[in-house]
């Protein structure tokens, strides 16, 4: 990476004085394994040997869900770690732990540390504030889905690598057309929730969710089912009984797949950087997530996915400044864009994006930068800003059930889509009433 010698240079600002037995420890729980793991534990490392009061630890806690889950079990049993990863969909439930989370803003000015909010991509910053603009947690990991093009497979099927896939009209077509080539998987998916009904609403100015979805209060109910939501659950189901569209699984398990060279197109995260380039042995390119032409305002702007980092309360003060030397490390220029560059996540700043061009990262990989215009191109409205919604975990839960109705022919996408309303307004009222 261009960025590694200045990263040494960080690095090696290593105290020579002081003992290691005078550090200040922080613990760090987190849901990454693999090449993200690896890109985390140099962050880790790079961290600790540039300054000889804190030693930042990193555990890994499982996936998303086990994480959360793993840091609510820790906080209850007053063992909570200074910092917690949490996925996007789980802050309306961090936000409603009374007690249990000191929100960043906080962190950082009662350390003293120049922290500036508006250095932060608005669209990304967005997610993680409070109504009054005041930051409760750091964006760490933030992506956006995309379109993810394995050229060689169209090649294979007589197809011009490239040609137009801006439309999920465009993208039936060559469906069609690599379906009557032979191909055995045309298309896959991940996190089928997440791009197949939250982005696809966001990216066409629907609502997911009434109350700006969750945004402007607790009391929403979702609003999945409407016409273009269905519309697109639809094609997908025809797609899926005809071969065209394969159903992998509820997380990422295409990825496998996709990375393998067995499917020509895959939606998922703009994250899957690190992994497709890593062991791709074809020639690949990502492209803007499709949008249906004929849809008023369409393509508004992805929301983001991945996750964020939230420092728990019951810490000494020693450990708040070490936390905050931690989070000011992370969102630093240098130190972000070689996380953008090297894993496909959104540039949390502004100067991290422009450095990365600058240093003609984008003009060396092409479509790198899909991500980061798709996120950025247009104003945020109210339905596209993101989502807030209680219980999200569980929702998301409900409604992979309802859309693996669909796949397997057993639903029509309005009955799957009507229950999965049904359902998660229960988990809504809930939680509601447990946050008041």
């Amino acid at each position: 990476m261009r960025l590694q010698t200045s990263l040494l240079a960080f690095a090696a600002v290593a105290a020579t004085a002081g003992s290691a037995a005078a550090q200040t420890e922080i613990e760090f729980w987190h849901a990454f394994t693999g090449r993200l793991g690896e890109l985390v534990a140099e962050q880790v490392e790079t961290f600790n040997a540039s300054q000889s009061d804190y030693v930042v630890v990193a555990s890994h806690k499982g996936n998303y869900s086990e994480t959360l889950n793993a840091g609510i079990a820790a906080f209850r049993a007053g063992e909570q770690p200074d910092i917690l990863m949490v996925f996007e969909v789980g802050t309306a439930t961090m936000m409603a732990a009374k007690g249990a989370i000191k929100p960043v803003f906080e962190v950082m000015a009662d350390a003293g540390a120049d922290f500036d909010q508006d250095a932060f991509i608005g669209s990304v910053k967005g997610y993680y504030t409070s109504s009054d603009g005041q930051m409760l947690s750091l964006p760490f990991n933030s992506s956006t889905p995309v379109l993810w093009v394995n050229r060689t497979a169209l090649e294979a099927a007589g197809i011009d690598p490239d040609t137009d896939l801006s439309t999920w009209q465009k993208v039936g077509e060559t469906l069609d057309a690599l379906k009557a080539a032979g191909s055995e998987c045309p298309l896959t998916t991940a996190w089928q929730s997440w791009i197949h009904l939250e982005n696809l609403s966001a990216y066409h100015n629907v609502p997911f969710a009434t109350k700006d979805n969750g945004f402007s209060g607790t009391d929403t109910e979702l609003a999945l089912n409407g016409p273009v939501q269905v519309q697109h659950i639809a094609q997908m189901g025809e797609w899926a009984k005809d071969g065209k569209f394969i159903y992998a699984g509820r997380r990422n398990e295409g990825g496998a797949n996709f990375r393998a060279g067995e499917c020509a197109l895959f939606t998922e995260s703009s994250a899957g950087y690190a992994g497709i380039k890593a062991e791709a042995e074809f020639d690949f390119e990502v492209r803007p997530l499709p949008y249906w032409e004929g849809v008023e305002g369409a393509p508004q702007n992805t929301i983001i996915g991945g996750a964020s980092l939230w420092v728990m309360e019951g810490q000494s003060d020693e450990e708040y400044k070490g936390v905050a030397e931690f989070l000011k490390f992370l969102s630093s220029v240098d130190i972000q864009a070689k996380w953008h560059q090297d894993t496909g996540y959104l540039p949390i700043t502004t100067a991290a994006g422009e450095k990365t061009k600058e240093m003609g990262f984008y003009d060396e990989n092409p479509g790198t930068d899909v991500a980061v215009i798709q996120m950025t191109a247009k104003e945020p409205t109210a339905n596209s800003k993101g989502l807030r919604l209680g219980s999200f975990d569980q929702i998301r839960t409900l409604i992979d059930e309802e859309l693996e109705g669909v796949w397997a022919g057993d639903k029509t996408a309005q009955e799957a889509l009507d229950s999965a309303v049904e359902r998660g307004n229960v988990l809504l009222r809930r939680f509601e009433q447990s946050a008041q």
